[in-house]
Order: structure tokens, then C-alpha cells, then sequence
């Protein structure tokens, strides 16, 4: 941005003088300081330090930093000329492709504040996300557009509907704008707005599983430091190779692993969570890092085609948005033994980077979560919001620092909630070791009581884990007439297995307590799953609650 510099007035020359908010804004303004350092800065940087280099490859699409900067520019140029300015909301429904990177990175260049839409969602759901936003651009890939066309007269503060086709190729409908038209005869100079640290920058909704979705405001500060801190704890490098296979519109994804090897000037392939193409791409560009949860790992190792591919390359293996089955870390530990493994935990409202495990603490911490990572604090709480520090009691995991949201949108009396005495409380129970380590017990929602006894689903599922040929198990708790609520284990059984639900019972009994014991053990094929990966416990809730 270039600001002109007209002569100083003796009152202008006298804001030197005395440190306030207003004379410190003045000069910031004047010295074009207030653009360092913000989000829409970070493809410019790396545009610096590596022109030619490949920051993006999506499907048969190859673009270097100096080409994607450019292009990002003409999207922020393009989305000015449609009347989109500061602080307006510019949503997308869209898988992991150009246009979607395209359309995150362009809206921060002018300090629009991007929402990526769940596409899970139905019509209504991107509705209400919509209209709660009140979003002025929606841009919609080809894909999904039959979850929306029903829905999209009622989405009255959307001004421009854009259309991508870089799903299924189809050409846009009527009222859509056609993206590659739409954006790229525009300059590719950097547009002139003054863009500030503490601005909010990116929006996100909450899965709404106990009530409606929460629109979780970030800044470029929250997110500024929250990739410096999976930069530095997950030891990322300019070097790295990243596949991003889980969406994009999930912060995980995002902002853990895709944006901040964007700031570091590494490489980033774009693609869907197809198990054996991941297999395929990490050996054919000879990837460094991979981020999935638990769910995909497991179909990497139980992949018939697994051995197939050469995958020495991936030098790091991160695995985070669930709880990993110690049995299941351990294989990968075994099969990728040159590899370092972490565990990234956290939450949509810290940016969402909490605590890590780190690589060095794999075996010796396993099932852990780790600690902080480098600027968050954290610790757990009991029911009365006092700090619990003795080992082993179980209590709400809740994190401080720099990540945390701005605020639940229109949702003052739930963000206070949240933030409660200045901690985030996450919802999620933890333990702590004699190191201040954490260990996620369970949600909240999760913890199942049973004859007036709390038993940590997380539990059971590592002890039935323990059975060779169980693949996938989800623990639950159903209705039941004398227990009130029973435990439940829904399993997904390896390929060529069948033991009976009596064995699986016995095998129970031999790692558990009496209580602890499902009541119940439901056979299925799949288990259901977001398209991150977690298991879908409260589907499973719903569809077997019948059963006792």
C-alpha cells in the first residue's frame, strides 16, 4: 500500500510528541505501519524469498508464490469492485481447490473476514449460517450447488452469487457469476487498505451439536500467533512437502498445517480424503508432513494397497481432532519409524492450536496430549472453575493465551460463558500427569453414567482396541430401564473376522471393571464420520437408542 506524503503541520508534527492511541494510530497510518504484520502479508513474504518456488498444486493446477500472490491480489481487486469492504463477510462452499485458497487469501487483503461453510450442512443449515453472518458474497462449487438451490432465495443479504467449477466442471446457473471470469481480468496490484493486527480476519461456526452453530470470530493476531506455534513446536520447515487432504474449511486443516507452510514458503497439495490417493501422493511427490485424525490413519494402515507405495519421505506424521487408540499409535510408531509423530489438540475458538505432544515424548507420553504449546497456557478446572492440580482428578480442559477467539458473533452472554475468569473452557475433560501433561479423558457429553458410576468411554475403547481384529470402535452411552444409561460399544470389525458378541464381551471382562463393561456391542461396516474424520457419536446415539 502506498500512502502520500503531504508536508507535516505544526499540529501534525506535535503527535510526535505524545504517546496515545490517537497520535500512535496517526503515525502508523502516515509510516504505512499498520499493514506489518497481518495475514494478507504472508503470500507477499514468501513471494520475497521464493518467487519461483511451488506453493500450491491442485490436481492439474501448478502455482508458484509469485503466480498465486498475483492471483490472490486479483480476487481482493475483484471482490473491491463488488462493493465488499472492511470487515464484511465473504462465505464459501467448496472442497480443497484453488479457488477456495483463492478466496481465503483474497478476502484478507482487504480485510474482509472469510467463513468457509461446512459442506456437510444442508440447505437450511448454510442458510442460517449465512443469514447469521449476513454475508454479502457466496460463492458456491458446482458440486454443491444442489444442496444450496433451494435455499439460496432465502439468504437475503448475499449481493453476488459466484460460481466455481472446480469440482465437477459444470458451467454456472442463473444469478452466479462464473469465478475464473469474474476475477481474473482484474490488476494484480496490491489493494490499498489500511489492515490492522487486532482486525478480525476469518469466521467460523461450531458443529451446533447441542444447539445452534456459534460464529467463532478470529484476528490476524490470534492466527498470526497460532501458526508461529505450530511452526516452531511442529517443526515445520520452507522445505516441507504438506498434503492436505482433510478439508479446508475445517481450521485443523487450515490453519494448523496449510497456512502456515504458505507463510513458510513450503509446498502445499490440495485433495480430497480418498485413502489410496493419499497413499499415492505422498510417495509421487515424496511428501515430508501429513495431518489426519485417528479414522483416516487407521484406513492408511489397513489400506490393502499400504505397502505399495513408497512412503520414507514423510519425516512427520501429525494426528489430532480425536482421540488416537494407544494401539493404533503405537503400529504407526512401528510402521513409520523414522518419522516423528505429534499430537495436535485444540478447539475452533483457539485458532485452534492448544496443546502438543511432541515427537520426542511419542512413546514415552502415549495417549497424551502434551502441554501448552509455546504461547498458550493450560489447565484444568473443576465444576466451580478452580484450578484442579493434583494427578489423575479428572476435570474440564480450559486454555489461555494469544489463539483465543475474539467472540461468538451476536453471542455475548456465550462468549462470557466461554471465557469465563479469562480461561477458554473447551468441553472436553483432561487429566493431569506428574509432568503437568494432559490427557483427554472424554467430552463431557461423552462421559457415560451408568448405575450412578462416571465411566470415560475413551477407556473402553482402548480396551476393546486391545482385540486383534477389531478395525473401529465407538463406546456410547443408551437409555436402559434398570441402569438408566448403559454402555454401548459400536465396532467395526477388520476384513475376514467375525468374532461373536460373547468374545468381545469376554474380552471386556478381562481388561475392565464390572461396571465398565458394555451392555451391548453393535456390529456395523462403517462407522458414521464428519468429513475431518471424527466419529459421529451423537448419530450413533440417536440410531440405536432403542436398543435396550
Amino acid at each position: 500500500m502506498t500512502i502520500s506524503h503531504a508536508p507535516l503541520s505544526e499540529k501534525e508534527k506535535g503527535r510526535y510528541s505524545i504517546i496515545n492511541k490517537e497520535n500512535i494510530e496517526f503515525i502508523m497510518e502516515r509510516n504505512n505501519a499498520t499493514n506489518r504484520w497481518v495475514i494478507a502479508d504472508m503470500l507477499q513474504r514468501s513471494r520475497y524469498h521464493f518467487p519461483d518456488k511451488t506453493a500450491l498444486i491442485f490436481n492439474h493446477i501448478t502455482r508458484t508464490y509469485a503466480e498465486l500472490e498475483d492471483e490472490c491480489n486479483q480476487v481482493a481487486n475483484a471482490l473491491t469492485d463488488l462493493g465488499v469492504k472492511k470487515y464484511d463477510r465473504v462465505a464459501i462452499l467448496a472442497h480443497n481447490t484453488h479457488h477456495h485458497v483463492l478466496t481465503w487469501m483474497g478476502s484478507a487483503k482487504i480485510g474482509a473476514i472469510y467463513l468457509a461453510i461446512n459442506y456437510l450442512l444442508g440447505g437450511d443449515d448454510i442458510a442460517y449460517c449465512i443469514n447469521h453472518s449476513e454475508s454479502k458474497v457466496f460463492i458456491v462449487e458446482d458440486s454443491f450447488y444442489p444442496q444450496v438451490k433451494d435455499a439460496i432465495d432465502n439468504m437475503p443479504s448475499v449481493e453476488t452469487f459466484i460460481w466455481s467449477k472446480q469440482g465437477e466442471g459444470q458451467k454456472p446457473v442463473e444469478k452466479f457469476l462464473d469465478f475464473d471470469d469474474w476475477y481474473n481480468t482484474h490488476p494484480t496490484t496490491k489493494p490499498e487498505v489500511i489492515l490492522r493486527i487486532e482486525d478480525p480476519v476469518q469466521m467460523t461456526y461450531t458443529s451446533g451439536t447441542e444447539s445452534l452453530p456459534k460464529g467463532v470470530i478470529i484476528s490476524n493476531q490470534s492466527l498470526i500467533s497460532e501458526y508461529m506455534g505450530c511452526i516452531i513446536d511442529g517443526k515445520f520447515s520452507s522445505d516441507d512437502i504438506c498434503i492436505n487432504a482433510l478439508p479446508i474449511y475445517h481450521c485443523a486443516q487450515r490453519d494448523v498445517f496449510m497456512n502456515p507452510i504458505f507463510w513458510l514458503g513450503g509446498t502445499n497439495i490440495l485433495m480430497g480424503p480418498d485413502i489410496e490417493l493419499i497413499l499415492k501422493n505422498i510417495a509421487h511427490y515424496q511428501a515430508s508432513m501429513f495431518f489426519a485424525p485417528p479414522t483416516v490413519w487407521i484406513g492408511m494402515l489397513r489400506h490393502a494397497e499400504f505397502t505399495k507405495y513408497d512412503l520414507s519421505s514423510l519425516a512427520k506424521c501429525y494426528y489430532g481432532a480425536s482421540i488416537m487408540p494407544q494401539e493404533i499409535l503405537r503400529e504407526i510408531l512401528q510402521k513409520f519409524p523414522n518419522s516423528g509423530v505429534y499430537n495436535f489438540y485444540g478447539q475452533t475458538e483457539l485458532a485452534p492450536y492448544h496443546t502438543i505432544l511432541k515427537a520426542e515424548d511419542a512413546m514415552n507420553k502415549i495417549g497424551s496430549a502434551g502441554m501448552g504449546g509455546l504461547h498458550m497456557e493450560s489447565r484444568i478446572e473443576d465444576d466451580e472453575g478452580r484450578e484442579i492440580t493434583d494427578i489423575g482428578v479428572p476435570g474440564e480442559i480450559c486454555g489461555r493465551g494469544p489463539h483465543v477467539m475474539t467472540m461468538y458473533f451476536k453471542e455475548p452472554e456465550k462468549t462470557e460463558e466461554a471465557m469465563k475468569g479469562g480461561w477458554f473452557h473447551s468441553g472436553d475433560l483432561g487429566v493431569l500427569d506428574k509432568d503437568r501433561y494432559i490427557t483427554v479423558v472424554d467430552r463431557k457429553k461423552d462421559m457415560i453414567k451408568t448405575g450412578g458410576e462416571n465411566v470415560a468411554s475413551r477407556e473402553v475403547e482402548e480396551a476393546i482396541y486391545l482385540h486383534p481384529d477389531v478395525e473401529e470402535v465407538a463406546v456410547i452411552g443408551l437409555s436402559h430401564p434398570k441402569w438408566v444409561e448403559a454402555v454401548a460399544a459400536v465396532v467395526k470389525l477388520k476384513a475376514d473376522t467375525a468374532p461373536s458378541e460373547n468374545e468381545l464381551m469376554a474380552h471386556c471382562k478381562a481388561h475392565l471393571s464390572s461396571f465398565k463393561i458394555p451392555k451391548k456391542i453393535i456390529f456395523v461396516d462403517e462407522l458414521p464420520k464428519t468429513p475431518t474424520g471424527k466419529i459421529l457419536k451423537r448419530d450413533m446415539r440417536n440410531s440405536y437408542k432403542d436398543s435396550f
